[in-house]
């Protein structure tokens, strides 16, 4: 039975733009199909300071896939596109390409390899502003609230 899967996508390295469009290409080619996906947007860095901003974007895949199938076909395509090593402890870097899942459907996972929904995804206007764009009334699993009221939330406290 297939499941919705959105991911969330940065790159502030080399050709920011292209970087995204093998991304989703790939994405196509091994997860299932592209269902919707969220213009381009520009941040500054969140996380650690950077010269480089980045470029974001969501996108929403119908897929057959587990969990833990997108999980690793993430990391693959991370790899594919350059990609050398994941930020760990909140140590985060330039880096060309980044696949995050951000939702599974309405599942809940916490293991040791995953957890959805993602645990950071509501603090990041970056994430949050392109998913609102493609899923403003999906209802966040474990905060109860859609997509943007979470939004309206963020913003909030930012401005």
């Amino acid at each position: 039975m297939a499941s919705v899967v959105y991911l969330g996508l940065g790159t502030n390295l080399g050709n920011k733009e292209n970087n995204i469009r093998q991304a989703i290409q790939k994405i196509k080619e091994r997860m299932g199909e592209v269902i919707a996906s969220s213009v381009l947007h520009e941040y500054v860095p969140w996380g650690f300071k950077s010269i480089n901003n980045f470029i974001n974007a969501v996108v929403a895949v119908e897929t057959d896939k587990t969990p833990l199938e997108v999980l690793s076909l993430t990391q693959e395509i991370e790899r594919e596109l350059g990609r050398t090593k994941k930020s760990v402890n909140n140590d985060y870097k330039d880096r060309i390409i980044d696949i995050d899942i951000l939702l599974f459907g309405d599942m809940r996972i916490n293991t040791k390899e995953l957890t959805v929904p993602h645990p950071l995804m509501t603090e990041r206007i970056f994430v949050m502003e392109p998913l609102c764009e493609i899923a403003p009334d999906y209802v966040h699993p474990v905060r109860h609230k859609t997509i943007k009221e979470l939004l309206i939330s963020i913003q909030h406290r930012v401005s």
